[in-house]
């Protein structure tokens, strides 16, 4: 007899607590002593007085033990009649099988027929926490167990905080199913649910049925109600069926299908509303997404990933579990790879759908990419890079065109304990096909070849330090030599091209764009530096990171056109400020303003998943034609034993002004648990000519109440992955 998914058809039911709430709860029964004491054959009567009358009535009294091969009764009497077949047994009864022990005033059992009754019973179930009360429960072979006018919670004896009443509970043998015939549902003794008659799960395996509802009301939707029905169509195929209900817009559906076999897995998701009674218009709104992954041969991958939407604020005004409310574009590719020891290959076509009036870029229908290395000899690579892409644009500016790349190039590389040495020559050699390119001022075909140099290599110094606590320091130089021949590329569109941001690893890369279409031309030298503070394990207690990139020649390609000798320094500090406190912090300063281009900075404070606060800012001087310059905090504590907060908030400071606040605030006991969040942010909502209003803010509130015990999960995980969206994990440094 299983319990655990009694209340599946109405309430969230979850297990999991803390250390110190699992102390004062029910700790659920084992069989283990049991399994042993049912170990033979037959029925085996233990007594301290027997009695036998003309081997016909047999009276036992005084510490009675009836023991079969799969249950145990204690009393105090107990009476078999031989001619009847029939066992009589009263005073301080205990039954016990491997699912229920159940105290009682009396016990019957026909032999004859295998049914045992017992009157005026409180029982536990074995394996969970479960319990209550049942006014007669019978046990047979033929029909299973039935309790009849039961009670049953999770609580601890005299918390009863919640507690269902019902005139009967049925588990029938081999049945995957069990009924519930008049259930009221009762909240520190008030009802709050009647149902005449339903069904629950009675093992662990998946099974169709009505999912937990979920409640919710923002001022987009007001009042929301989505009620989840599961159906387990195979063991490798299901799918969850959600039926939403809107105030304020009516009624959508949506629906998830999910499969697995050996070498593939997949999902579906599909929301649809025929009417939406807020908007003007009478089209139809729906999203759909299709996710795919499989092995299909030695070294072989498909991956899919297939998405839209009916209009640019489905997602602002309908909400989605995949995306959020700022994307700018729904990203879709599909394509195959292959991937060995030397090489890797990749076809691939990629495709996006674009949210609002945002600046279209190109696709890339398809993509094909092959990379090859082929050891030479002592430490020398042959190397091999080569893409073909054909680049297409819904713009009627900006030509399509074909771009084929190849790359061959050898490297030298040595590796030792006290740092490392490359040395690196490429040959780039692309060519273009643009169509119509002369209306766009370009070539109709171009070919362009550019070689490449670079020469790397780094140190590392160690020295006994008092530092900090630390009892090592290292001191680690790297520089690197980077040369780019030049060639004119004005006759060259750009397909997939932006500039790079250049934060300390960043000043190492060989190429300062995106993409192939700008390669610039460089002659320069990169110096950095890092040191680090270590404890006596070795492990990292400070990391101090600067860099800067010296131009010994400005570049020639316009895009890549500095007006100074040297690029923005950039640092980086990691700190370990104790056991539970860490600081990271990125700094980019221009070498001629002395002026922030860029910084981040933010401090943790870490005792465990769910005790953690984080400060955080954030500034840009200017990206994509914006300045950004937002404070933040998240947080997330324990109130006490049952209470748990967890919130984040951001704060525009050119604005002066809250663009995100988030506030949940959760009791949890033993048998129940209650959620209250509230939420306001930006509303991104689009005109209609696609322009985002950006003033408006919207606002919603949710209340969760959740039965637990009889089901798994975690309650406070779920707040915390809600209100912890967007918190980054500390920086720890190496251990």
């Amino acid at each position: 007899m299983n319990f655990n998914h009694l209340v599946i058809l109405f309430v969230c039911c979850f297990s999991a607590s803390s250390y110190a709430q699992q102390q004062q709860c029910p700790v659920p029964l084992d069989n283990a002593g049991l399994a042993l004491r049912a170990s033979g054959t037959g029925v085996e009567i233990k007594a301290n007085e027997t009695s036998v009358q003309q081997n016909k009535m047999a009276e036992f009294a005084g510490k009675v033990q009836i023991i079969s091969d799969s249950a145990q009764i204690q009393a105090q009497h107990a009476r078999i009649d031989k001619v009847t077949q029939q066992l009589n047994a009263s005073g301080n009864i205990r039954f016990e099988d491997p699912q229920i022990r159940v105290s009682s005033d009396d016990v019957h059992l026909d032999f004859n027929s295998g049914e045992l009754s017992l009157d005026k019973t409180a029982y536990e179930m074995v394996g969970i926490n479960g319990r209550g009360e049942a006014g007669r429960i019978e046990l047979s072979k033929e029909r299973g167990i039935e309790l009849q006018d039961v009670s049953f919670t999770t609580c601890p004896v005299g918390e009863e905080d919640w507690e269902m009443i019902a005139s009967s509970i049925q588990l029938a043998p081999g049945d995957i199913w069990g009924t519930v015939t008049h259930a009221r549902f009762y909240m520190m003794d008030v009802p709050v649910l009647y149902l005449p008659y339903f069904k629950f799960p009675v093992t662990e395996q998946r099974q169709s049925g009505v999912l937990f509802p979920k409640f919710s009301s923002s001022d987009s939707t007001g009042m929301s109600y989505e009620q989840p029905y599961y159906w387990n169509i195979a063991e490798n195929y299901d799918a969850t069926i959600s039926p939403r209900a809107m105030v304020n817009r009516g009624v959508q559906l949506k629906t998830e299908f999910r499969y697995l076999t050996d070498k593939s897995q997949g999902q579906i998701d599909l929301e649809y509303m025929q009417h939406d009674r807020n908007q003007d218009s009478e089209e139809e709104r729906y999203f759909y997404r299709f996710i795919h992954r499989s092995s299909f041969a030695k070294g072989w991958q498909l991956n899919i990933n297939i998405n839209a939407i009916s209009d640019d604020n489905y997602i602002v005004d309908l909400g989605s579990d995949f995306y959020n409310r700022a994307d700018t574009h729904l990203y879709r590719n599909a394509g195959v790879a292959y991937r060995d020891d030397n090489l890797s290959f990749s076809a691939e076509l990629r495709d996006f759908q674009l949210i609002g009036n945002h600046p279209d870029s190109y696709r890339a229908l398809p993509e094909l990419k092959l990379d090859y290395v082929e050891p030479l000899f002592n430490g020398l690579d042959f190397l091999l890079h080569s893409e073909l892409t054909y680049f297409d644009s819904a713009e009627q500016t900006a030509p399509a065109a074909t771009r084929f790349h190849i790359a061959p190039g050898l490297r030298y590389s040595v590796y030792e304990n006290w740092g490392e040495f490359s040395a690196e020559t490429t040959l780039l050699q692309t060519n273009y096909r643009q169509q119509d390119g002369d209306q766009y001022g370009l070539k109709d075909d171009v070919s362009r070849t550019i070689s490449r140099s670079r020469l790397y290599g780094s140190m590392t110094f160690e020295r006994d330090s008092s530092w900090f606590g630390s009892s090592k320091q290292t001191l680690e130089p790297k520089a690197q030599y980077l040369y780019t021949s030049y060639q004119d590329q004005t006759d060259i569109g750009l397909y997939d091209t932006t500039r790079l941001q250049n934060n300390f690893a960043g000043l190492f890369r060989g190429q300062e764009f995106t993409g192939l279409d700008r390669i610039s031309d460089t002659n320069q030298l990169t110096l950095g530096l890092t040191t680090r503070l270590l404890d006596n394990k070795d492990e990292e207690l400070i990391r101090f990171s600067l860099g800067q990139i010296f131009y010994l020649t400005d570049n020639r390609v316009l895009e890549a056109h500095k007006g100074t000798n040297r690029s923005a320094l950039a640092g980086e500090l990691d700190w370990r400020l104790g056991s539970k406190w860490f600081m990271h912090s990125e700094v980019q300063m221009d070498s001629e303003t002395h002026k922030l281009d860029k910084s981040s900075l933010s401090f943790d404070y870490r005792l465990g998943e769910d005790k953690l606060i984080q400060i955080s800012h954030r500034f840009v001087r200017e990206l994509s034609n914006e300045r950004i310059d937002q404070l933040g905090i998240t947080a997330s504590w324990p109130i006490s034993q049952n209470w748990h907060w967890v919130g984040r908030w951001y704060k525009d400071m050119d604005s002066h002004r809250t663009i995100e606040s988030y506030t949940g605030v959760q009791y949890e006991s033993c048998c129940w648990s209650l959620q209250l969040v509230t939420q306001r942010y930006l509303n991104n909502r689009f005109d209609q000519n696609g322009l985002q209003q950006g003033n408006a803010f919207e606002s919603g509130i949710a209340l969760k109440f959740i039965f637990k015990g009889m089901g798994g999960g975690n309650t406070t995980r779920a707040m915390l992955n809600d209100g912890l969206f967007g918190y980054r994990q500390p920086y720890f440094l190496n251990e």
